[in-house]
């Protein structure tokens, strides 16, 4: 490439991305001084009151996870430098898939370095031309993308809409598809809507459908004993591929899973590309991962602490005078609808000691721009109402409080 044609490459990039700067759509990155955890240091000094992690738990920063990895990496090492056929598992790594299994209640499990990965590289190797992915509207982008590498037919349906996806269903099966495969988020990570599983099974069985979730935002702390959505709504055994992430609440580093049936597994080590040619996940991570699982199968105390602290967020933020989408989720979107108010919203609450982050149109609907109050365990009854007397006091000052005229 000639350096004009340089120049004009790297000048078209710049003008993108100055044009995401003037629509204020630019994603600036926060930069953090200490360990994740409910209350965090940026680097500008300033002590904050972190409300947008995905550290359910609170097992980000625990020393007890800490610990563990430390173990881990004392025993096996720091990584692998290989894959996992051709000398890349260890006995943590098989130790770990047999206890996701256990918790999930499925059959066999396979690790991945990301959920990206696993949902990324789930479909190609299982569907082809002759089979039907009916995809729920709202589906996170790994779900998306994996799609978009399989050649099965493609059906979509509007999100958590029981009506849409059995005219989808209908439709598949119209077109003379072999397998069908409904594929939707256990829980949607930007409203905390729950997938209606119970309905969504019904209608499998109903046309003959597979069924695949992406706990991403639901597994150790969804349903009685955290186990995910799928003991939500009481339809352990009727989902068959469940995929999922150790980098949420799950201990909040890196890493993900698929659990399936074994064949489903054994085909994916065969022929999951992301499986095949990337470096296996991390000893420290795997060793962390097996802790916090024997951790929340021992006790609901983490889990009953953190829905405990949601109830009250909700209900205290709706009584100041704020809009929230309705729910039992630690995701709670507050709604400002306008980009330029959640960003100065955002700001405020930045000013005021809490960490925040808008959420704004192409990531929502145009209109529906909000901040997203995620819960964690590790919040104290003193932190929630430091944040809620900040919530109060950024509403009043932007004007934007439902009893404000």
């Amino acid at each position: 490439m000639s350096d004009q044609a340089k120049a004009t490459f790297f000048s078209a990039l710049q003008t993108s991305l100055d044009t995401l700067r003037e629509q204020g759509l630019y994603k600036p990155e926060r930069v953090l001084a200490s360990r994740q955890g409910a209350e965090v240091e940026g680097a500008d000094g300033r002590h904050l009151i972190n409300m947008c992690a995905n550290n359910y738990l609170g097992l980000s920063g625990d020393l007890q996870t800490q610990q563990a990895a430390i173990a881990a990496t004392e025993k096996y090492g720091y990584g692998l430098s290989s894959v996992r056929f051709i000398c890349g598992t260890q006995t943590v790594h098989k130790e770990l898939e047999q206890a996701i299994s256990s918790f999930l209640g499925m059959q066999d499990t396979i690790l991945y370095a990301a959920a990206f990965d696993a949902n990324g590289g789930l479909f190609e190797p299982l569907f082809d031309e002759n089979d039907a992915i009916i995809s729920d509207a709202l589906n996170h982008a790994s779900i998306i993308d994996g799609i978009r590498l399989c050649k099965a037919a493609r059906y979509r349906y509007q999100n958590n809409d029981m009506a849409d996806l059995e005219a989808q269903l209908q439709a598949a099966h119209a077109a003379g598809k072999r397998h069908k495969v409904i594929c939707t988020d256990g829980v949607f990570s930007m409203d905390g809507t729950i997938a209606k599983l119970n309905e969504i099974c019904d209608l499998a069985d109903k046309y003959g459908a597979l069924v695949m979730i992406d706990e991403s935002h639901a597994s150790g702390f969804m349903g009685a004993t955290g186990r995910g959505t799928h003991e939500h709504h009481n339809v352990m055994g009727r989902i068959d591929i469940i995929t999922g992430t150790l980098g949420k609440a799950l201990g909040g580093a890196m890493g993900g899973f698929t659990a399936a049936r074994k064949e489903v597994i054994d085909t994916l080590r065969q022929k999951s590309r992301p499986y095949l040619f990337s470096n296996t996940l991390a000893p420290m991570i795997a060793g962390a991962s097996l802790s916090v699982l024997d951790r929340i199968t021992a006790s609901t105390e983490l889990r009953d602490r953190l829905h405990e602290n949601t109830a009250y967020f909700r209900k205290e933020i709706e009584r100041i005078g704020f809009t929230i989408k309705p729910g039992t989720h630690p995701v709670v979107p507050v709604m400002l609808f306008e980009a330029p108010v959640a960003q100065k919203f955002a700001a405020r609450m930045y000013e005021l000691g809490v960490l925040l982050s808008g959420f704004f149109y192409p990531v929502v609907p145009m209109g529906q721009a909000r901040v997203r109050v995620q819960l964690s365990a590790a919040h104290t009854r003193e932190q929630l109402d430091i944040v809620l007397k900040a919530f109060e006091q950024a509403g009043r000052e932007l004007g934007i409080l439902k009893h404000q005229s």
